[in-house]
């Protein structure tokens, strides 16, 4: 009887150890994975529902404020940029220019499409992009190194113009505040555009990030052919849809070219070419929104507004302008709030921890990180270290820095905070 007993508990435990090493291969997250994390999401969202969370600023500061335009942002933090590209230099333009006319359509070939794997919308989506131009690589390769974690939840598009540079024989360049005559500009000079947008209506709960591959126009019609990882291959949208879901990541665009056209891309940017100028611009163009917009709209212009800002080192008018914006997400309905915004975007935190409201910066990224199914998200974990280490809180600081690492392995900017607190991962 007890050799019996004994024989159950071996095998109990070899059961449960080959459940678990076959529940984290890279096979069975692939293929499973999705299914397990929607069960989670499911039983965490119907016991807190996420879009009854409100993140409520105290607009107070723990601090003296940080330098802000006139200074520049310290050389630990502005990786995590996602608002201020990297520039492309030796622009250079005739005194006047004649606008080309544009065709009234456009239909590039040859990118081969890629459905996404889970919570692979990123990769799949520039591995598309640069399809189109020779690459041989699929959406896995881009993953491993942009997103160790299967689980991570995003990636932002400063991670995607770093791999074309870095890992690719392409260039890239990333502009918000875009438009679609500058779009259409890009197609019919033969170059495919990533955008980041809004996606909703498909059998997920409420308002996601997503990416998406513009390949064509049809200005008889009023519609864009885009690549989506999510819908499937060729897919139409009309002019007004891909605006009111573009409008939700500041009209953000990423076009990767080949070294030899960069004259040609230049000349298509004209004065977007230069970082301050588009800045300035989608700064502008947020701020007229402000005055045009309703609603969950009206949300995101005031939050586009303060990333402007951010991108022009401007935190103090950028910290009232997301102050603002999250006293409009109140007024939302709950079925159209988009309480996964955090997860895309890290403005607030800069605008917060370099104007010394590092309790707000703790309070945001607890609110994100509790209202999620599984807190993975990097950048969250990130900045709250930031405002516990301003606050003095070292031991806090350290715990939220090694779960960053756990979200992210080898993520520089926990390392080297983590490594300024005399700890190592």
């Amino acid at each position: 009887m007890q050799k019996a007993i004994l024989l159950f508990i071996l095998f109990l435990f070899v059961f449960c150890f080959l459940s678990i090493i076959l529940i984290r291969s890279p096979f069975f997250q692939e293929n499973y994975g999705w299914r397990l994390e929607a069960i989670r999401a499911d039983i965490k969202y119907a016991l807190d529902p996420p879009e009854q969370v409100i993140f409520t600023p105290e607009r107070t500061s723990e601090a003296t404020p940080m330098p802000s335009i006139l200074s520049p942002t310290p050389t630990a933090t502005i990786v995590l940029e996602t608002a201020e590209p990297t520039p492309i230099p030796t622009a250079t333009f005739p005194p006047t220019q004649t606008p080309t006319p544009m065709p009234e359509s456009a239909n590039l070939n040859g990118i081969l499409h890629q459905f996404q794997m889970w919570n692979n919308c990123g990769p799949a989506n520039l591995s598309m992009a640069l399809s189109f131009w020779g690459w041989k690589g699929d959406q896995r390769i881009i993953a491993d190194i942009l997103k160790p974690n299967a689980r991570d939840k995003n990636i932002m598009p400063y991670e995607m113009e770093h791999f074309i540079e870095e890992q690719t024989e392409l260039e890239a360049v990333t502009r918000v505040g875009g438009d679609l005559d500058t779009i259409k500009a890009f197609l019919s000079s033969g170059f495919p555009v990533i955008a980041e947008k809004g996606f909703e209506g498909i059998s997920f709960d409420g308002w996601m990030g997503h990416y998406q591959v513009v390949t064509g126009y049809d200005d008889n019609t009023e519609t864009l052919i885009v690549q989506d990882s999510y819908k499937g291959p060729d897919q139409i949208e009309t002019y007004q849809d891909f605006i009111d879901q573009w409008r939700a990541f500041n009209y953000t665009y990423i076009v990767p070219f080949p070294t030899e056209r960069r004259q040609q891309i230049l000349d298509i940017l004209g004065l977007q070419a230069f970082d301050n100028y588009n800045n300035h611009y989608a700064a502008q163009k947020s701020l007229d929104e402000t005055t045009s917009q309703t609603g969950r709209d009206l949300y995101f212009a005031w939050f586009n507004r303060g990333s402007n800002l951010v991108a022009l080192q401007d935190y103090t008018a950028a910290a009232s302008a997301y102050d603002t914006a999250f006293t409009n997400y109140e007024q939302i309905p709950e079925e159209e709030r988009p309480w996964r915004m955090m997860w895309y975007q890290t403005g607030p935190y800069f605008a917060y921890y370099y104007t010394g409201r590092y309790q707000d910066v703790i309070n945001l990224a607890t609110t994100t990180l509790d209202a999620m199914s599984e807190p993975i998200l990097e950048e969250s974990y990130y900045w709250r270290a930031k405002a516990n280490i301003a606050l003095g809180q070292s031991e806090s600081a350290i715990e939220d820095l090694e779960l960053c690492l756990e979200a992210h392995p080898d993520f520089s900017p926990c390392l080297t905070e983590l490594r300024s607190l005399g700890s190592e991962p």
